[in-house]
């Protein structure tokens, strides 16, 4: 039954409805999430059994009579079995989701490329700094009408991210990395990404702001090491002209 309950909800296998990320930091939520899936099978089989094999081994038979079944109560070892096991269950999924959340929002000290994302209504801008915190580049919104605002990561480096907000709060979400995250008025969070595939990745505000809070969208486009530092020394020739 709970594979059959998998199957007409349309989850993919082995996702199971979540997605692959293309970051280090997002496949930890990954695969804590297949476990996830895997354990609560396990157990839904588990009670899908129990319960027909009470519902044929105790059915009432014609040799049975019209008078009640034996009755039997106080098992104390399966009380202290049905007890003890759920809690061991919930103690591990608790243990197993610290850890992979305490490996997601782990910072390194030196980060190869550092950006500061600024949430708005109703867009989002990207300024590229260093170390010290002086602009590098930036990627603006775009006019109205012609399209949305990129970020641009190089692969197999880690991008420091630090999240703001000019107003009220945002989520700055990308699904295909398995990360959200608020963009809070005077709260600075700062969170990496390590990026291990190429690709082009849409991300959109997941708190309701305002009225237009659908149009908040970007994308999220992950190159080679190589050919992002050319596009950011081309951009840096630009801002410093």
């Amino acid at each position: 039954m709970a594979v059959v309950a998998i199957a007409l909800a349309g989850c993919r296998l082995p996702s199971f409805g979540s997605f692959d990320a293309p970051t280090t930091q997002g496949q930890k939520t990954y695969h804590l999430w297949q476990g996830f899936m895997v354990a609560t099978l396990v157990v839904g089989v588990f009670v899908w059994l129990l319960i027909f094999w009470a519902v044929f081994a105790y059915r009432k038979k014609k040799k049975d009579g019209e008078g009640l079944p034996k009755q039997t109560r106080y098992n104390m070892p399966w009380e202290v079995a049905y007890t003890i096991v759920p809690l061991l269950i919930v103690a591990g999924l608790f243990y197993f989701t610290v850890v992979a959340e305490n490996q997601v929002t782990q910072v390194v000290a030196n980060p190869q490329t550092r950006v500061t994302v600024t949430g708005f209504r109703w867009g989002w801008r990207f300024d590229y700094t260093d170390a010290s915190g002086k602009v590098l580049a930036s990627v603006v919104p775009p006019t109205v009408g012609q399209g949305y605002p990129q970020m641009i990561l190089p692969d197999h480096e880690v991008t420091r991210v630090t999240l703001v907000s000019r107003d009220v709060v945002h989520g700055f979400y990308i699904p295909a990395f398995d990360y959200s995250e608020y963009a809070q008025p005077g709260l600075l969070n700062k969170f990496d990404f390590t990026p291990t595939r190429d690709g082009v990745f849409d991300g959109k505000c997941a708190q309701y702001c305002g009225l237009r809070h659908a149009q908040m969208l970007f994308t999220v486009r992950i190159m080679s090491s190589s050919n992002f530092h050319t596009w950011l020394s081309s951009q840096e020739a630009k801002v410093s002209t």
